[in-house]
């Protein structure tokens, strides 16, 4: 009975000195840096930041924190000592881990069984430092970028199977499993991927991988023209190759690539196959032909040197260091050419991923006013827009993340459910959310 009372007095706060002296989190709340090791001090943290209304910012190894607004923080919640990895079933084809855990970690133990995590985690380090740092897969997570394979595999959140978190009054919530079919109730997964933070922190994350293939190898079409790249890639996402990568490079990029295999140089159009070795092989080939290419108009990477042209890729490296503004633009196929010749006035240093409905668009003048007319001009054909790399100086007043007033107030409802009193990483994507 006695022991019973304790617990009870321990759940509702009343902790002795003794235990207060030795409760990390007790000595650490006067800090401005959180570091948390387990779930409990996380949500010990918000409850108290809850209760003080005080605002936290969300951070794991920061790999993506210039993304978004600036907002304002008191204090930071940095989850890198939450880490590790708790369950892995190669078998079952899924990895339980914790979400401070480096992708890099996650990555090297996938390894081991020749599995991967198919969508291709984009690592901003580049754009950003000049350097890798591809993050945490709470940080992957939250974002919902995903690499080249997005076509074929889906995002981010199509591989989260499950996950634990802690709301903005510090209770534990939950949803999903270990196993697809595994699927109660809403699906929160899909809502909390892409959130950036500001509904939920999480903890552990119960993530789907694959295989990796036998065999990968990439057609590399010479030199072609916007129009005509649109359709290889348009023909070649539609046929019976089953690629897992399309990209268009234009001829300002051609620098950027230096490949034995690679003959020649210009503008290229590059589409992945993957798969067991003969099949690989015969598929090339066989694309080749409905292509309607002559032998002098491709050439053909092998393994290793597609698995450094597809990492280029998705890691954005053509814009490493660069001190211009970036956009990521989706639209559907139909309309990327379009948008890309309304865009002509602008300047813009341009390469197409995801089969060509993805526009890496690099600007080096940018005003409110220019990000109001690119918005426009996605929004009129079917399409939406992030600002990723902005001055400091816009990123209070501009929209960084697309969304109409309808949308909006749907999003004001969900961050009230989750986060009433706005704690978590206050405004990042909208204002006043």
């Amino acid at each position: 009975y006695i022991q019973f009372l304790e617990n009870v007095l321990r759940k509702e706060g009343f902790m002795s000195m003794e235990e207060k002296q030795n409760s990390q989190t007790f000595l650490d709340f006067n800090q401005n840096i959180f570091n948390p090791s387990s779930r409990e001090e996380i949500a010990e943290i918000i409850r108290n930041c809850y209760k003080k209304n005080i605002p936290l910012e969300i951070n794991g190894s920061k790999s993506k924190n210039k993304i978004g607004r600036n907002f304002q923080a008191e204090k930071t919640l940095d989850l890198t000592s939450y880490s590790g990895i708790i369950d892995y079933k190669p078998e079952e084809l899924y990895i339980k881990v914790k979400a401070g855990t480096p992708i890099n970690s996650i990555i090297e133990e996938l390894d081991k069984h020749d599995q991967q995590l198919a969508f291709e985690p984009v690592d901003f380090g580049f754009l950003f430092n000049g350097k890798s740092n591809n993050g945490t897969i709470g940080g992957v997570i939250s974002c919902n970028f995903a690499g080249p394979r997005r076509f074929k595999v889906g995002s981010a959140r199509d591989h989260l199977l499950g996950f634990q978190g802690i709301n903005g009054k510090g209770e534990i919530i939950k949803s999903g499993g270990t196993v697809v079919k595994n699927v109660t109730g809403y699906d929160l997964c899909k809502l909390i991927s892409g959130s950036f933070g500001t509904l939920s922190v999480l903890t552990e994350l119960s993530i789907k991988v694959l295989p990796k293939p036998q065999s990968s190898k990439t057609l590399i079409i010479n030199n072609p023209h916007i129009k005509k790249a649109i359709e290889y890639l348009g023909t070649a996402l539609s046929s019976p190759s089953d690629p897992s990568g399309g990209v268009f490079y234009p001829e300002q990029f051609d620098q950027s690539f230096t490949f034995n295999d690679l003959t020649h140089k210009g503008a290229l159009t590059a589409i992945r196959i993957e798969g067991p070795s003969n099949s690989v092989d015969h598929r090339i080939k066989n694309l080749s032909a409905e292509l309607g290419l002559l032998e002098n108009e491709y050439s053909i990477l092998e393994s290793v040197q597609t698995k450094i042209f597809w990492n280029k890729t998705k890691n954005l490296e053509i814009f490493s260091n660069s001190k211009k503004n970036l956009l990521r633009i989706v639209v559907p196929i139909s309309e990327t050419l379009s948008v890309l010749q309304k865009m002509k006035s602008y300047e813009i240093n341009y390469f197409l991923d995801w089969g060509g409905s993805l526009i890496w668009a690099e600007l080096e003048k940018i005003s409110l006013k220019i990000l109001r007319e690119i918005k426009d001009i996605t929004l009129q054909h079917s399409g939406y827009f992030t600002i990723i790399k902005v001055e400091d100086d816009l990123k209070a007043s501009a929209d960084i993340f697309t969304i109409d007033p309808i949308k909006y107030k749907i999003s004001e409802k969900i961050k009230k459910s989750f986060d009433p009193k706005r704690i978590f990483n206050p405004g990042k994507m909208y204002s006043g959310i």
